[in-house]
């Protein structure tokens, strides 16, 4: 591998032009060729999961799938039966529009409801109801003395849309120029501090155009762009700033010596190399998400995959390039300073004040410093034993969008339009009468009980066929409030069994809004003992083949445990409460979002990683060099304390800046992700990892020294970090 990144390294050293100008080839063909293709949006059936993709499953093909529906209230006293006849006349004219309901009084008769039907599947309702929303506003302006406003899933969606589309905006607003700041304090330089930012800006722009052609392998869910600016910038800048921090490094220590590319040669078989093992270690942990076999993880796996490749790319071949041309202008200064009899500038010292005061209780009192770090990481972590999970939902959106605001007072007036739950049954040939009567019993049955919503007529939808039927049932509680689940335990463990459970030769399943959630958040439990059994194995392989020693390859496991189930802890008790509703900035929904904890404890591990083979390679490099353990730890630590602080307090400016979303996920994910790479790199990679390889001394790189011996003869003697 050395050998690979030091002739990618050399071949760009030797032609600069033409490694940057085939690199921007590159970014502008992935752009092209994805826009060109366009985008696979996954569909309704890719979302499927349990029994209730099952009953969707059979309601499509029966063709009583559900349709996306919109809904118009009008307020306001007389002139609202007018102004519903105008509603439902301009609707019905709509070309995205299939069928118009005729108006429906609330029971206390002070607002009138139309409900709209529109065309095709229910995921592009939010494409098409901006038309709809467009009549609706004609008609207020018609009847300025009445309230009319149109709410339903298709203008919640778009709203949603937007709503992300402008936090997105304004996170990148926050993070670039943060980032800026955050390196022209690390370099002192503007030049070397746009470098990391240039070269993670075009391979997020590269990676973007490869996400919209994987998608025709790999639906794309609508997250995989979030998750490339996320994960994109984060990485790009790290990785750039390892391998720009190891150039400058070298280029002191040479003290004019050899020439740039030269330095970067050195630069690629130390820090090349181990951004290549980094950036491995991230896809291999980030490829466990398509284990789960669903298709939100398999498109977060996509563009976390394509993004972290492209930034692994970018720093083996076109930077050593733009090295080369920065380190020929470095060297054109230094000799004009030389030739004024000027001093040339000396490079800061790699481990200030600050850092030494964090490695100092590991180097006097490691078994205590041990002890400690671990036990209040553990605390930290406490809170996830008390972690309830849901699957996210309109209750749970911001009301800062308008039609989620016109959704609850639409549920308010019609409490019935909260939740339905949708019983689908399939019958043998010959037993229509059979099953009607039996799904007649199970609606009686329903009525009888208080948890369901009680009403005039049984809405029963039948194929052509008469082989399949749907049942909707309605019940006026929120879908993640305790009593809408229950309804559905009691739908599917007690009404259903006495009723069409008992017709032979048929299928029944339930599906829903409640019932989709459930059975999603329960799939994903199925899915985590393999994921995650399959994420500790990828992680300890992975560092006994960069180390080769088994006994840092489980020390490597237990540490990114402890940081991910610390960061999981503060997460779950920041967010699953009230407290820090205020602080943050956000309506808290008791609960954490289903996909949010098993998505982060993987992305977790793979970023843990990063520091973990930077800094142990820094230690492999002292013990390469004839240092004891002890002082190869020691010396390991302080020279990539700052470059390794340097590179999280860049990921904690981009993650920190998901928190200021309003999409429920995307703050909790934020807020671990910043957490997490705060605690890994101080608190574990300063203080927890030092301390432990001093107890650990000559064991820590078992399996045998004769293995140590074996690497010093096949690695370069340059350092490995």
């Amino acid at each position: 591998m050395t050998n690979i990144t030091v002739r990618m390294a050399r071949w760009s050293a030797l032609h600069p032009w033409r490694a940057i100008i085939g690199w921007l080839v590159f970014v502008v063909l992935c752009l092209s060729a994805g826009m060109t293709a366009g985008s696979h949006q996954a569909t309704t059936e890719d979302f499927w999961v349990g029994e209730a993709g099952r009953a969707e499953q059979l309601a499509t093909e029966a063709g009583l799938q559900r349709k996306p529906v919109e809904h118009v209230t009008i307020r306001g006293g007389d002139g609202a039966e007018a102004a519903a006849r105008d509603v439902a006349a301009r609707m019905a004219k709509l070309p995205e529009v299939a069928s118009v309901a005729d108006p429906v009084r609330s029971r206390d008769g002070d607002t009138v409801r139309v409900s709209v039907t529109l065309k095709g599947p229910e995921l592009e309702g939010k494409k098409n109801v901006v038309p709809l929303l467009a009549e609706t506003e004609k008609v207020a302006k018609a009847h300025p003395g009445l309230k009319i406003e149109e709410t339903g899933s298709p203008a919640i969606s778009k709203g949603v849309n937007d709503q992300r589309d402008e936090d997105l905006a304004l996170s990148e607003r926050i993070s670039l120029p943060v980032t800026l700041i955050t390196l022209l304090v690390v370099f002192g330089s503007a030049v070397m501090a746009g470098v990391p930012l240039l070269l993670a800006l075009t391979s997020i722009a590269a990676a973007m155009g490869l996400n919209m052609l994987a998608s025709h392998l790999i639906p794309d869910a609508g997250v995989g762009t979030n998750l490339i600016l996320l994960i994109g910038l984060a990485v790009g800048v790290d990785y750039t700033l390892f391998y720009l921090k190891r150039e400058r490094e070298e280029r002191a220590r040479a003290g004019g010596r050899l020439t740039s590319e030269a330095l970067v040669e050195l630069a690629a078989a130390t820090a090349g190399r181990s951004i290549v093992i980094s950036g491995l270690a991230v896809i291999a942990s980030t490829a466990t998400l398509y284990l789960a076999t669903d298709v939100i993880f398999s498109s977060l796996a996509t563009g976390t995959v394509l993004v972290v490749a492209v930034a692994v790319a970018s720093s083996l071949t076109v930077l050593p390039a733009l090295l080369v041309k920065l380190g020929r202008r470095t060297e054109r200064r230094a000799a004009r300073r030389a030739r004024k009899g000027k001093a040339p500038r000396a490079e800061r010292a790699e481990t200030g004040r600050f850092f030494a005061a964090l490695l100092r209780p590991a180097r006097r009192h490691p078994a205590a410093t041990l002890v400690v770090c671990v036990l209040a990481l553990l605390a930290l972590a406490t809170p996830v034993l008390q972690m309830k999970l849901i699957d996210p939902g309109r209750d749970t959106f911001s009301r800062d969008i308008p039609a989620m605001r016109a959704y609850d007072r639409l549920t308010a007036d019609f409490p019935e339009l909260l939740v339905k739950h949708e019983v689908v049954v399939r019958n043998a040939p010959g037993q229509k009468g059979e099953a009607r009567r039996a799904l007649t019993k199970l609606d009686e049955h329903t009525q009888a009980d208080a948890l369901f919503a009680k009403h005039a007529a049984p809405s029963l939808r039948t194929s052509a066929d008469g082989r399949t039927s749907v049942l909707e049932l309605s019940v006026p509680h929120p879908a993640q409030a305790d009593e809408a689940v229950r309804s559905l335990e009691r739908l599917r463990d007690v009404h259903i069994p006495a009723t069409t459970g008992e017709l032979e030769r048929a299928e029944t399943a339930v599906s829903g809004d409640v019932a989709r959630g459930q059975d999603y958040v329960h799939h994903e439990r199925g899915k985590l003992p393999l994921m995650l059994g399959a994420l500790l194995l990828v992680t300890f392989l992975m560092t006994v083949w960069a180390f080769r020693s088994v006994v840092l390859g489980l020390l490597g496991v237990v540490l990114n445990l402890l940081s991910a189930a610390a960061a999981l802890g503060l997460m779950v008790a920041v967010f699953q409460g009230t407290w820090a509703e205020t602080l943050l900035g956000f309506d808290s929904i008791g609960a954490i979002a289903s996909r949010v904890p098993l998505f982060l404890f993987v992305i977790l591990f793979g970023l843990s990683m990063d520091y973990q083979v930077f800094v142990v390679s820094r230690i492999q490099e002292a013990r390469q060099r004839g240092l004891s353990s002890r002082e190869a730890v020691l010396d390991g630590i302080a020279k990539s304390a700052k470059v390794v602080t340097s590179a999280a307090m860049v990921m904690v400016t981009v993650f920190g800046g998901f928190v200021a979303l309003h999409l429920a996920e995307m703050k909790q994910m934020g807020f671990c992700l910043a957490v997490a790479v705060l605690l890994d790199a101080v608190v574990i990679r300063m203080m927890v990892l030092p301390a432990a390889l001093l107890l650990l001394d000559d064991r820590a790189w078992c399996p045998s020294r004769r293995a140590a011996a074996r690497v010093a003869r096949t690695e370069p003697a340059v350092p490995v970090g």
